[in-house]
């Protein structure tokens, strides 16, 4: 039997406003437990919830990219649970009538059309506590209750993992563009629950879900996923699906690469959402639709632009719009005049592999866009060849030093002058008569032997072009 995978997302987005969700504690990272706390952060009886409208407005700022419905009129609820680092009893979030709802983004499919998934909504809330497990000793971290968040949640219309994090990857990116959190997956402010379940192919109903929390990284998304779906199809072929697939909570082991039940999966009924007494329902005023309807070019956008106006590859134009800070440094080369498509090769093949190697990202690299700009310049203008520019990439990545200072340290000018080239390749076919005769008489495969002689004298440094140029003079 044919399976078909059906998956929806539920994300957490950390939003970056200076200020918690219903008070005006810090949201910065306190040193000092329980530090970034107040006594309506803390629960504290008689203090008053009041709504952050930074948090209203970057939730409206993500409404309109995309194209979701904003409400002007929105609902506050208590969702009521008991937990060690909820000091309320219940969480302040949104449930019959979020901020936004109706949105949809694209991914795109391997043949290159776009597959669209549904967004259900996305809703203001506030996070909880932190709780902090030392031995035998458990304590509570009241610094992060209260932050921020946007919880935005999908269709169930992800069809595989890879779909799942292709999503998510989009949704992190618009996020980024936005500046409305710094999305970092390690520090927790951008996380996901997926609910995860399977049917017969060619079924509608939905079968039982399983719902994997807190993951925080997109191989370990890809992973949990994959390792779920195969839990299900095992279970329904042997006949034991009822049994073992059951609607709970799951956790995601990343040492052993397995998933293991955590709890009961609650419906919405047992949290028992009602209206919060102490918040009015949030009425957005007029000029907040104007002031965060401007929102700045986003992925998709800059993607088709960078196709337009450089004549680049769509594959590649997506790898580089795909995140804010390779798309800045890639704009930064293009604005110094060099030709896109080297650009693209040494951004995205060149840099990247030596980043990545060295487990930094672009906002880490030693060499910025002006420094690989000029590298590219340099190969464009013949000072170097494109082999002895991956040396110099080499020794930037260790060195602050300016790259004609790298050049010259390390001694690989490139020969571009006929004159300095001519008496080496007279020299190469003197001593190879018999092979200039064997070409003459059509070896014309030689050729590349004489290309290689003379690049072996010149210790790599002669401009292989004209290199060639001068050899076929000489040879016919």
């Amino acid at each position: 039997m044919q399976f078909e995978v059906v998956i929806g997302l539920e994300v957490h987005v950390q939003l970056n406003t200076k200020t918690k969700m219903f008070c005006s504690c810090p949201t910065s990272f306190a040193q000092e437990q329980n530090k970034n706390t107040c006594p309506t952060c803390l629960g504290l009886p008689g203090a008053l919830p009041v709504i952050n409208e930074e948090a209203v407005k970057k939730a409206m700022m993500f409404g309109w990219a995309v194209e979701a419905t904003i409400n002007e009129k929105s609902i506050f609820n208590r969702k009521n649970y008991f937990y060690p680092d909820l000091p309320k009893g219940y969480q302040i979030s949104q449930f019959e009538i979020p901020i936004v709802e109706n949105g949809h983004l694209f991914i795109d499919k391997e043949d290159g059309s776009k597959r669209r998934i549904g967004i259900t909504r996305a809703h203001l809330e506030e996070d909880a506590g932190k709780n902090i497990h030392e031995g035998d000793i458990s304590k509570v971290d009241l610094n992060r209750a209260g932050t921020p968040l946007l919880e935005i949640v999908s269709e169930p219309d992800l069809r595989s993992s890879e779909e799942a994090v292709q999503y998510l990857k989009k949704l992190h990116a618009i996020v980024r563009y936005l500046d409305i959190s710094d999305a970092n997956m390690q520090e927790g402010s951008f996380r996901c629950d997926a609910n995860v379940s399977i049917r017969p192919k060619g079924e509608e109903k939905l079968y039982t879900r399983v719902e994997i929390k807190n993951l925080n990284s997109f191989r370990f998304i890809q992973r949990a996923i994959d390792y779920e779906v195969q839990r299900h199809i095992e279970a329904w072929e042997d006949g034991l699906y009822e049994e073992e697939v059951v609607q709970e909570t799951r956790l995601f082991d990343t040492q052993k690469g397995v998933t293991r039940s955590m709890r009961g999966k609650e419906e919405s009924a047992d949290y028992r959402y009602f209206p919060d007494p102490d918040l009015p329902p949030l009425v957005i005023p007029d000029h907040f639709f104007e002031e965060t309807k401007n929102i700045p070019e986003l992925p998709d956008q800059k993607r088709d632009r960078f196709i337009e106006e450089y004549g680049i590859k769509p594959y590649d134009a997506a790898l580089i719009a795909g995140s804010k800070e390779t798309a800045q440094f890639f704009e930064e080369m293009m604005r110094t005049g060099v030709e896109a498509k080297n650009a693209v090769t040494w951004l995205t093949v060149e840099l990247a592999a030596r980043l990545n190697k060295a487990g930094l990202d672009i906002t880490q690299s030693p060499v910025d866009s002006a420094k690989l700009a000029k590298l590219v310049q340099r190969i464009e203008d013949k000072t170097i060849s494109g082999k002895a520019a991956k040396d110099v990439l080499d020794y930037l990545m260790e060195h602050d030093i300016d790259v004609d200072e790298a050049i010259e340290k390390l001694g690989l000018k490139q020969i571009s002058d006929a004159s300095a080239l001519e008496p080496l390749i007279d020299e190469i076919l003197a001593a190879n008569a018999d092979k200039v005769e064997q070409y003459k008489a059509g070896k014309e495969k030689l050729f590349g032997f004489f290309v290689g002689q003379v690049m072996k004298a010149s210790q790599g440094k002669a401009d292989p072009k004209l290199v060639n140029e001068l050899l076929r003079k000489k040879l016919s």
